[in-house]
């Protein structure tokens, strides 16, 4: 079996760095959204927050979908590339597409502000689709 640590590293490695490098250009902030900082207001959609409300029930779901994916993917690959059955690998994998698709439609909310969305984003994007080939890698 091959290791897949070159993949899998640079996938933590760029989700790593997304938490400190801007995500969002907010024009009603005064500094652009750190990853860490981002990932805390979309989670306000589970645990309340003061003073943050979302616009409809809809962005407050997708806000919480995204905040889980996220989770998926600091909590669950590390344990999944070192002890997970080829089947479990697998299912991630299709797990990981499915955030990577999922999360993109960050883009599509943000409409003609989409230019807003900063290198953080980005990275946290690259990083799932690096996950997704983990299974390839491995058989």
């Amino acid at each position: 079996m091959k290791k897949p640590t070159p993949l899998i590293l640079t996938a933590w490695v760029l989700h790593a760095a997304a938490w400190f490098l801007p995500t969002i250009k907010a024009h009603d902030m005064q500094a652009p959204l750190q990853g860490w900082k981002a990932f805390r207001y979309a989670s306000c959609a589970i645990l309340p927050c003061k003073g943050i409300q979302f616009e409809t029930l809809h962005h407050a779901v997708l806000s919480s979908i995204s905040v889980l994916t996220t989770l998926f993917f600091v909590l669950w690959s590390p344990w999944v590339v070192l002890r997970g059955s080829w089947s479990l690998r697998r299912f991630s994998a299709w797990a990981a597409v499915t955030a990577f698709v999922f999360n993109i439609h960050w883009i599509i909310i943000f409409g003609p502000e989409r230019s807003e969305l900063a290198i953080g984003f980005f990275l946290i994007s690259l990083a799932g689709n690096r996950f997704v080939h983990v299974p390839r890698c491995m058989s």
